[in-house]
């Protein structure tokens, strides 16, 4: 495999690993913004189901590597004339990773944000008001009653979001991160082998998102005990 690759196998690795790493920095942050415009959507407060609204209307229709571009660049561009009128001489440049793992996270965190809606939705209301009849406060109820019946219903979308944001993390190799797409390319550029290493980089993928179908199938089997019997 290593001779395949011409001794750029460790390179491929650890462009995978940054890869990984950046794809669960990016999920969280999409979890964190997701739940918080679900509650705003669903908020009975007209101003936060505005804003809500607003956010994944237009997060979902710009392009991801626009909005890449856009956030990498325009966001250097913002932060330094910002400190520049603070008084500081000197050029910040923008991690690739944060800027990537910002950029992803506020992109699916407006998908994410449909299927927490539509899961917290799929919770029959009359259970968290029962709740609040016996005497449960607001975290409970959400944290004992909603959230484990929630997530039944949207596992199978927030898995599928989450095999989307993988692929997606693609798109840091044009701001200069070094992932698995970036290192790849740059020794197939270097071996004048290209086809090698994106037959690699494609195999890094399918084992990422292999491993990430056998870990949801186990949770959707998790989640789903006793309401499989029930359908029967």
């Amino acid at each position: 495999m290593f001779n395949f690759l011409h001794g750029y196998g460790p390179s491929l690795l650890e462009g995978a690993f940054i890869t990984v790493t950046l794809s669960v920095v990016s999920l969280l942050i999409a979890t964190i913004l997701g739940l918080i415009t679900a509650t705003m959507k669903l908020s009975k407060v007209r101003s936060l189901e505005i804003i809500g609204g607003i956010y994944t209307t237009v997060i979902r229709g710009i392009p991801d590597l626009v909005m890449m571009l856009l956030i990498f660049f325009g966001g250097q561009v913002l932060v330094n004339r910002v400190v520049q009128e603070l008084g500081y001489d000197g050029y910040i440049d923008i991690n690739p990773f944060i800027a990537g793992s910002m950029t992803i996270g506020l992109i699916y965190g407006a998908y994410l944000a449909e299927t927490f809606r539509g899961a917290f939705l799929a919770v029959p209301v009359g259970q968290a008001e029962a709740a609040k009849a016996c005497g449960m406060d607001s975290w409970t109820i959400f944290s004992r009653i909603m959230f484990p019946q929630m997530t039944r219903h949207a596992l199978p979308s927030f898995g599928n979001n989450w095999l989307v944001l993988v692929k997606s993390t693609a798109l840091v190799s044009v701001i200069g991160l070094e992932d698995v797409v970036r290192m790849s390319d740059l020794a197939g550029g270097s071996t004048h082998k290209p086809f090698n290493f994106w037959v690699a980089c494609a195999l890094i993928y399918l084992a990422i998102t292999s491993v990430s179908n056998f870990i949801q199938s186990r949770l959707e089997d998790r989640y789903n005990v006793g309401h499989r019997e029930e359908g029967r």
